[in-house]
């Protein structure tokens, strides 16, 4: 990777609906070559995926809770068990496994508060390798993102 190649990466992650002409005349290169950098840098595994940003708010609103989950005991099936049933609820936005006072940190985006309810029986309390569940109900959002920092060239 190079220079170009971070260069068209911070732009795909602000704003992916650029065109190719576009970008290229803010990094410096043709469209063509545009196009051939973004199809290896997706090949490769360096664009997981592109993906539309909804707006809670037009869609008539969400709850968005951050919840800290902490395991009676570890292991690797205990473990795996629980992020595969976190899979299961399109509610979860992000499953974190972490190290630390907690195991798992979860985002969920639930319609409303009884919707929230039954997520927590179901994940969290009718399990019985949960030793505990810490709910922080967001009010605000300061800054929310899912960019890399990148260099601003090649390393």
């Amino acid at each position: 990777m190079d220079s170009f190649d971070y260069q068209l990466l911070k732009l795909m992650q602000s704003n992916a609906r650029r065109t190719t002409e576009e970008i290229g005349q803010l990094i410096g290169l043709s469209a063509t070559a545009v196009q051939r950098r973004l199809k290896t840098l997706r090949q490769s595994g360096v664009i997981e995926k592109e993906i539309a940003v909804l707006s809670p708010v037009e869609l008539d609103g969400h709850i968005l809770v951050i919840v800290e989950v902490v395991l009676i005991q570890g292991g690797s099936s205990v473990i795996n068990n629980f992020k595969q049933k976190t899979l299961n609820y399109p509610e979860v936005q992000q499953c974190y496994y972490v190290a630390g006072d907690n195991d798992f940190i979860l985002v969920i985006a639930a319609k409303s508060m009884q919707r929230y309810d039954i997520i927590t029986q179901e994940l969290f309390l009718d399990d019985k390798t949960i030793l505990k569940f810490h709910s922080n109900v967001v009010m605000g959002n300061v800054k929310v993102s899912l960019e890399v920092p990148l260099p601003s060239s090649s390393r």
